[in-house]
Parts: C-alpha cells; structure tokens; sequence
C-alpha cells in the first residue's frame, strides 16, 4: 500500500498532464489523441510514476520472498540494504522494470482510452456507464499485463538475486538463465495465469475508480 498509492497518483496524474501536452502539440485535445500519441502518452505515464517510486517496488519484492525474521519493518528492509549492500541496490533491476512498464502502461491507456473513444463514437453516449468502464480496464489490464509479463519477471528476479540464491547479472544474462534452465513458457511466463485473474480486476477498478472520482470532483469544483 506505500507504493501503490504514490505510484497510482503519479501515473495517473502524469498521464493527465502527458494527455494535456501532447494534445496541444498535435492540436488535439487530450482524450481525442491520435492513436501514436495516446499510446506514448501511457508509456510516458508508467514510465514517470516507475522512476520515482521504484525504491518501493524493489522493497516490497524483498519483503515478499524473505522470511518475516529478516525484516521487520519497511524502514529496517531500507536499513539494511542501504548497510550491507549499498544504495545502488535499491535501483537494482530498474531498467527491466523501466522496459518493461513502457508496454505495460503505454499499452493499458491506450486500450482503455481506445475503448472509450469507440463507445462515445459507437454508442452515443458520452460517457460509458461504470460496469463498462470496468470492462474496458480490465481488457487493458489483461492486454498489458501480457505483453509485458517476460520483463516483470526478469525484474523479479534481479530484485532479489542475492538473497535468493541467484547471482547479480544484468538483464541478458539473468533472461538468458531462465530460458535455459526453466525455458521460455515455464520461465518467462511462470505465474502468468494468476495475472490474468488479478491484474484485469486491480487494472479495471484502478480506471474506473479515477474516472469516476474525476468526474465527482470536476462536479464539486463547478
């Protein structure tokens, strides 16, 4: 919960902002953005709110696999990385996870503002009702977690390469590894069924939740 809420402000308040500029730049307004634009709007979005909170990810991934007698706290997970292994740690396996947001952001806005565009075209209505909306995050979040599910265990394991057993290496190497010793579907896609459960329901209330409190908001403010 402290990175995810950090994390779910800054993309979703980065996207609104991305939307913003490069509506102006393409003389579009922010939710009719071409497809190119819309889709690095995303991109740019996941990218902003993973670089500022990725301390926080790999904090949590530690914490996730590492007896509960190892650490007792948030605070002391950051001590003793920050001792014993040095800050560079709490960047360890950044750039898999930077590659790795790229599709999974890029690709869930994108789905998700494509979808609406469509109903309001297709429809008539401008605006689609809740359950629909929940329908459209969790094909994004399906779509997204997909593409990108390779990278986020690449990421994984980077994270915790040293309490694990698995050495530190960079992202050829440590991809490499899994394909040769657990091969491409029971490696670089270990765990992704349960992500199909997970991620299309987190994905679609996260959208859905923003969207509708978006709205009330823009209602209080006029």
């Amino acid at each position: 919960m402290v990175r995810v809420v950090p994390y779910a402000a800054i993309q979703f308040s980065a996207h609104e902002e991305y939307k913003r500029v490069l509506g102006r730049y393409y003389g579009f307004r922010g939710e009719a953005l071409p497809p190119w634009p819309r889709l690095l709007a995303g991109a740019l979005a996941g990218t902003t709110a993973a670089s500022l909170t990725y301390p926080l990810d790999l904090v949590r991934a530690r914490m996730a696999v590492t007896p509960k007698e190892m650490y007792s706290n948030i605070f002391h997970v950051f001590i003793r990385i920050s001792r014993e292994e040095g800050l560079k740690t709490l960047y360890h396996g950044f750039t898999p996870t930077v590659l790795g947001v790229i599709p999974y952001a890029g690709l869930s806005f994108f789905t998700y503002e494509t979808l609406k565009s469509l109903h309001r075209e297709y429809s008539g209505h401008r605006q689609p009702h809740p359950f629909e909306r929940m329908i459209f995050g969790a094909c994004a979040g399906l779509i997204g977690q997909s593409a990108s599910y390779p990278l986020d265990v690449v990421r994984r394991r980077m994270q915790t390469a040293g309490i694990t057993g698995h050495p530190r290496t960079s992202i050829a190497v440590t991809l490499s590894t899994i394909v040769r010793e657990e091969g491409v579907v029971r490696g670089l896609y270990k765990g992704l069924s349960m992500n199909w459960l997970k991620g299309p329901i987190a994905v679609g209330i996260s959208f859905t939740t923003f969207d509708l409190m978006q709205i009330l908001l823009r209602r209080l403010q006029s």
